[in-house]
């Protein structure tokens, strides 16, 4: 699977897990082929997994956050309205952003942006056009 492949997946599903099991798909399996037994960095796709989910992480329409039992998750730019809206049913801990910033010195930092803060004015005036009802819908699979 390619960058541009792996970003359509995450656009079709609109919410996938980067390689934890759960009610959404694993981007890590689809790039496997198969279910990953174990950590995927011991799988023979392993540097394509590692390659593929940095560049999803990288991507201005995917937010990279700890939605989903506290894994990361890459949420597609189309439902970040709904996220805006039902963010009162959700756990506004885990709508925080997650980004990995490479140092000068090439040292990964993780640095953590929280919500609302992260969320763009389109997306909230996008919200605002968006039914309650409309935007549970989107994240069913989340909210019961």
């Amino acid at each position: 699977m390619t960058s541009r492949q792996a970003l359509a997946f995450v656009r079709k599903h609109g919410i996938v897990l980067e390689a934890a099991r759960g009610p959404v798909p694993s981007l890590a399996e689809a790039i496997a082929g198969a279910p990953i037994r174990g950590g995927w960095w011991a799988h023979p796709k392993g540097r394509q997994i590692f390659a593929v989910t940095r560049a999803v992480r990288d991507s201005d329409d995917v937010l990279v956050c700890r939605l989903i039992k506290g894994k990361i998750t890459f949420v597609h730019r189309r439902l970040w309205p709904a996220l805006v809206l039902a963010a009162d049913r959700l756990p506004t801990d885990r709508l925080t952003q997650v980004r990995e910033i490479h140092t000068r010195s090439g040292r990964h930092v993780i640095e953590e942006v929280p919500f609302p803060t992260w969320v763009p004015s389109s997306v909230r005036a996008a919200a605002r056009k968006l039914s309650k009802d409309a935007a549970v819908a989107a994240l069913a699979v989340l909210i019961d």
